[in-house]
């Protein structure tokens, strides 16, 4: 809105053109309030005047009018810029204010704590287990209790615990995202392929020792004799104290040798016929 300096009413210029204009008082206007409607509308005048001026280009009074308009144009603009920027300005002061007066909370790694899970967005008590980023910009490592998930949170998606808060494992675990359901999946399928294995194995395994066994049996009744299973092993603790286990003979000392002699043939008589 603009204050007009002086009293004389908006004019009306007929042309011979059959161009019939409805103009604003051609004064010096004061701003004290405006917006951008007002900024429209000294523009939309602005272009009447304009067209005016082309039928009649010189007209005097059009001149002046179109003169006004466009300083007019010019101080709204400003006043707009200015009212915008000081707009701004105090919205900046006044989230810096609500920085200030908003209490932080320093975590360390170790403290207890509500967390933001981003899968569901709920809160749930959880454990630090890092800190890490810049001073201004802090992320934290989380465990969430009783799920065993961790997750990394900014300071924004943190909680300090509730007074008197008593943490019950859940009954009811929550429900899993999808990567986690295909996760938890293809690990029981690899678990239970990894349990096939083994026993089949293991089953493979007791048909040879059987058949082995059986083998050696048969062999034992037919007299054949086979390593490792007919007479004694020589890794077998010896009942010498002083016999060394895995050394044949050892602790029985050592065998006495009988000396050859050369043999004496005795005469005979009938020999000697």
């Amino acid at each position: 809105m603009w204050q007009c300096a002086s009293s004389r009413s908006p004019v009306t210029l007929t042309y011979s053109h059959s161009l019939n204009l409805h103009l604003p008082d051609p004064c010096i206007r004061i701003p004290f309030a405006m917006d951008k409607t007002d900024l429209e509308t000294y523009q939309v005048q602005l272009s009447q005047v304009e067209l005016a001026m082309a039928a009649d280009p010189d007209n005097a009074e059009l001149s002046s009018l179109r003169s006004e308009l466009k300083e007019l144009i010019e101080l709204t603009k400003a006043a707009l810029a200015q009212a915008e920027a000081a707009a701004s300005s105090h919205k900046a002061e006044s989230s810096r204010k609500q920085a200030l007066s908003t209490p932080t909370h320093t975590w360390s790694a170790g403290d207890e704590c509500l967390a933001k899970y981003s899968a569901d967005g709920s809160w749930y008590p959880a454990r630090i287990t890092a800190v890490g980023g810049s001073t201004e910009n802090r992320v934290y490592n989380v465990m969430f209790k009783g799920y065993n998930t961790t997750e990394q949170v900014k300071a924004s998606e943190l909680k300090s615990m509730p007074a008197n808060y008593a943490y019950a494992a859940p009954t009811n675990k929550r429900k899993l995202t999808p990567a986690e359901e295909e996760e938890r999946d293809r690990k029981k399928k690899k678990n239970e392929k990894k349990l096939e294995v083994r026993a089949a194995k293991a089953k493979e395994q007791t048909a040879k020792q059987a058949t082995w066994q059986k083998f050696a049996k048969k062999s034992e009744k037919k007299g054949v004799h086979i390593a490792g299973i007919s007479g004694t092993s020589i890794f077998k603790t010896p009942e010498n104290p002083l016999g060394r286990v895995g050394v044949t003979n050892s602790g029985k000392g050592m065998t006495e040798v009988a000396l050859q002699s050369k043999h004496k043939f005795t005469r005979n008589d009938d020999d000697i016929a």
